[in-house]
């Protein structure tokens, strides 16, 4: 039976310049991904792209696993912190705007690089970080359900929030995923304000009825 790759990082780079050797093997292994596909990604060539040697990747990273693993990492983390950027911004509006605001952040986001988005996602089950996966989605879930709930009164009646948070983060999460992977046009030009129109209306209908 083959061992599972080694995904969490062996130190976290404190100085500066550890911070920037990280940054570069990073952007290195994002580069290998996009235009060479993750089955042709190497230590090798993520240190020799990175101009670093192979000695201090594995200072960082034990695996090529465990780089990918550190971009999931960053997809997870990035998404959370847009989101509660554009609640707390949007703290007070009407749930409509709120509703525009967030599918129009989560749509921009998703639409930086989406081949290499599309690559992370694929990569997930495969470097065993479903169960974060899971756990961010939890958490995005949650936030939504508070914004629901201070705002019962525009809802339809009877709403189960906890469920409407579930089906919304997973609906909205399936269309922007499908997009990545069979309409990327829609997440570029005139189709993404179609596509985000599209989406305020699914997700405004199914909450107000």
């Amino acid at each position: 039976m083959t061992p599972k790759p080694k995904i969490s990082p062996r130190k976290q780079p404190l100085q500066a310049r550890a911070q920037a050797t990280v940054e570069a093997l990073l952007a290195a292994t994002a580069r290998i991904l996009v235009r060479d596909g993750y089955d042709r990604a190497s230590t090798n060539r993520v240190a020799e792209l990175a101009g670093v040697s192979i000695g201090s990747l594995y200072q960082y990273f034990p695996s090529k696993e465990a780089i990918v693993s550190e971009l999931v990492e960053q997809v997870f983390a990035e998404e959370l912190r847009v989101l509660d950027s554009v609640l707390a911004v949007s703290e007070g509006q009407p749930l409509a705007q709120v509703i525009r605001a967030l599918l129009e952040a989560m749509l921009a986001l998703h639409a930086i690089n989406p081949k290499l988005r599309r690559i992370l996602i694929e990569q997930v089950p495969r470097i065993g970080r479903l169960e974060r996966q899971l756990d961010v989605e939890t958490q995005i879930a949650q936030r939504i359900r508070e914004r629901l709930a201070a705002r019962a009164s525009e809802l339809r009646p009877g709403v189960d929030l906890d469920m409407a948070a579930f089906v919304l983060v997973h609906a909205v999460e399936s269309v922007i995923h499908g997009a990545i992977f069979k309409r990327p046009e829609y997440l570029n030009g005139d189709q993404d304000e179609k596509l985000l129109n599209e989406l305020c209306h699914l997700v405004s209908r199914y909450l107000s009825g």
